[in-house]
């Protein structure tokens, strides 16, 4: 598995410098959007799908899963294609990834063993494949997550979510390959008890942990990936190799959303578990002030940054980097997102405004796959599949 790992971090490195000499499309920037909300009907809207927890977890997720098959057989060998040059053949790769990665799902706390032998069975797809493309999420997640405040106190929470740097890069059409299969997957997914919402996530079909999600009137969440030398590669060695100390970054964050009943005790959790990969975890609450960065290494937390909720002091965002250190010049998403909603004021802002500043590119750009926008009062979540429009930075 670690050699696997600094194969794809090697090529992946190879593929970045031959980009950037190669690629035809220059760093793109323009100035803060506005006016983009509603998003014309090309920015589709994710459908929603309820997810009801009193079923058998085995069989909660196959109504969604047997619609959503065909695009998830689609991008699962997308993502073996990425793995078979590192052996001998394509048949070579598939026997190695469901003879590695299926007895995996053994090891998963309840209830995502249940679900996950339930998704392969609904989706037709291997055990082991279906663990892949749950664990796929832990490490190539890229995004931009913005938390703010008016001059109400009402707390306001979206993101973009980018996903499939390095994977498979499409010269003529100037796109991801794996961002492209993704989009057909996104789903909008109501969490229900004995009939009730006690959670709303998106999700891609067929991962069963949760990147972005809110609990009605309690608070928000969302997750960016954070690039450590300490990453998810090394805990999800460890795990292989039978430390199981380290939690599922999307399972916790799923049990949390469901499970706590306040943004004290989400904070509190998601400060003192350990995971099995680093990140940046944000949080929104349903009072002024509640707004949090949390920068986690693996097995204890880094730092953590607290909105005030002053008019010095209203927003926070947070891209893929330490937010006290200066992010690197080739993937500068930070600034033009501060600098808009600088512009944005707290007076006027709201989800349409923080729309146009994460349609904004590069924050918005050619990995961006949703963008999701929250108010915790209610719990409203809607989310837009997202395409850059040329010319368009590739992250």
């Amino acid at each position: 598995m670690r050699d696997l790992a600094l194969n794809v971090l090697l090529i992946a490195g190879l593929q970045f410098v031959a980009l950037a000499v190669a690629q035809d499309i220059p760093p793109y920037t323009e100035d803060c959007r506005n006016g983009t909300y509603p998003p014309p009907s090309t920015e589709e809207p994710a459908e929603t799908f309820v997810l009801n927890l009193d079923i058998s977890p085995d069989a909660r997720w196959s109504p969604l899963i047997k619609k959503k098959a065909p695009a998830m057989k689609a991008l699962v060998d997308d993502i073996i294609d990425l793995i078979a040059p590192f052996l001998k053949n394509v048949t070579k790769g598939i026997e190695f990834v469901d003879e590695l990665f299926a007895p995996l799902a053994e090891g998963f706390p309840e209830p995502y063993k249940s679900e996950v032998h339930g998704v392969a069975k609904a989706s037709g797809l291997p055990l082991g494949q279906v663990v892949l493309y749950n664990v796929f999420y832990e490490v190539f997640t890229f995004c931009t997550s913005i938390v703010a405040e008016d001059e109400t106190g009402k707390l306001y929470h979206a993101r973009n979510l980018d996903f499939g740097l390095f994977l498979g890069w499409d010269i003529k059409n100037k796109t991801w390959a794996l961002t492209e299969r993704l989009r057909p997957l996104i789903v909008n997914i109501d969490y229900q008890v004995k009939g009730k919402t006690v959670a709303k996530a998106v999700h891609f079909a067929g991962y069963l942990g949760v990147l972005t999600g809110v609990k009605p009137d309690v608070f928000t969440v969302s997750m960016n990936e954070r690039f450590n030398l300490d990453g998810g590669y090394l805990g999800i060695l460890e795990w292989i190799l039978g430390d199981h100390n380290g939690k599922w970054m999307g399972f916790e964050l799923r049990d949390t959303l469901v499970n706590a009943q306040s943004f004290d005790e989400a904070m509190h959790t998601l400060t003192t578990v350990e995971f099995l990969a680093p990140a940046y975890i944000i949080l929104g609450g349903n009072k002024t002030g509640q707004g949090a960065i949390i920068t986690r290494d693996r097995k204890s937390t880094a730092d953590v940054k607290m909105m005030k909720g002053t008019d010095a002091d209203w927003f926070l965002v947070q891209t893929n980097y330490d937010n006290w250190k200066d992010p690197p010049f080739f993937d500068d998403r930070r600034t033009p997102a501060t600098k808009c909603m600088t512009r944005v004021t707290r007076k006027s802002v709201g989800l349409p405004r923080i729309f146009d500043v994460l349609s904004t590119k590069p924050v918005m750009n050619l990995l961006t796959t949703y963008t999701a926008l929250m108010e915790v009062k209610g719990g409203h979540l809607e989310t837009y599949i997202r395409h850059c429009a040329q010319p368009c930075w590739p992250w």
